[in-house]
């Protein structure tokens, strides 16, 4: 598969004739990996996205004729990790071993430790407030997709962007 000028993978947008099997065998590393950002921890992120896909499953007729069903599964995967927040409180960050993120051959130490901080203050950032550093720069979306995708205003996402960006270089400064 080639990739467009924009650097992203292109997916198709409607997949109305494929099974849920499918679906899963070709979307559930990405959807692992997006719950992993969100959660900061992988174990939690297993749980989250196969409680959601536990649903999909019994609903895919009606969510594969939508437009865009991966979407919709992400925003399920938000809903579901914004609600277990509130009911399990707070998740201990995880490292980067952790995280299994995956460099060039040779990682400088430096680097690491950098990224292992950053993971750690994103970790320690409100629910709301980590899901939209996620949303708006590990998936791309703009204020107005993410207001939507988290049902509120797009400057209630602007400020909790800025809000959430200020305590991350406010704790950056501090170490």
């Amino acid at each position: 598969m080639s990739l467009p000028a924009d650097g992203r993978e292109h997916r198709p947008r409607h997949v109305e004739n494929s099974s849920y099997e499918d679906f899963a065998g070709a979307r559930l590393g990405a959807l692992l990996r997006y719950a992993t950002v969100l959660t900061c921890d992988p174990h939690q992120a297993d749980d989250i996205v196969g409680e959601v896909m536990v649903r999909v499953s019994g609903r895919w007729r009606r969510i594969s004729a939508m437009e865009q069903p991966e979407a919709y599964v992400k925003r399920m995967i938000l809903n579901e990790f914004l609600s277990v927040r509130r009911r399990w409180g707070r998740v201990v960050p995880m490292s980067h071993e952790q995280l299994d993120i995956r460099a060039a051959a040779v990682d400088p130490l430096t680097a690491r430790q950098e990224r292992d901080e950053l993971i750690r203050r994103v970790a320690a950032l409100p629910p709301r407030q980590r899901a939209v550093i996620v949303l708006r720069y590990f998936e791309g979306h703009t204020y107005d997709e993410i207001a939507e995708l988290m049902g509120s205003r797009a400057s209630t996402v602007r400020a909790q962007a800025s809000t959430a960006l200020a305590k991350l270089r406010l704790e950056a400064e501090v170490r």
